[in-house]
């Protein structure tokens, strides 16, 4: 799960496993795999990358790094 901050600039995680696609627009809008839409503060650079960092803590744990 990424932290993320909504257009109000409240915190919630999402699982990354529902993102379907992320476009940027005046903000960020997140197409999940159900085709619901949510417009975030954070990036799509800083999504990818939160997702990126998430997704290496899990494989390097599940190999015991």
């Amino acid at each position: 799960m990424i932290a993320l901050r909504t257009v109000s600039g409240k915190e919630f995680y999402l699982n990354n496993d529902c993102i379907l696609k992320i476009e940027r627009d005046f903000d960020t809008l997140i197409t999940l795999v159900d085709h619901k839409t949510l417009r975030v503060l954070d990036t799509p650079e800083e999504i990818a990358e939160k997702v990126i960092v998430f997704k290496q803590k899990i494989y390097q744990s599940s190999m015991g790094v």
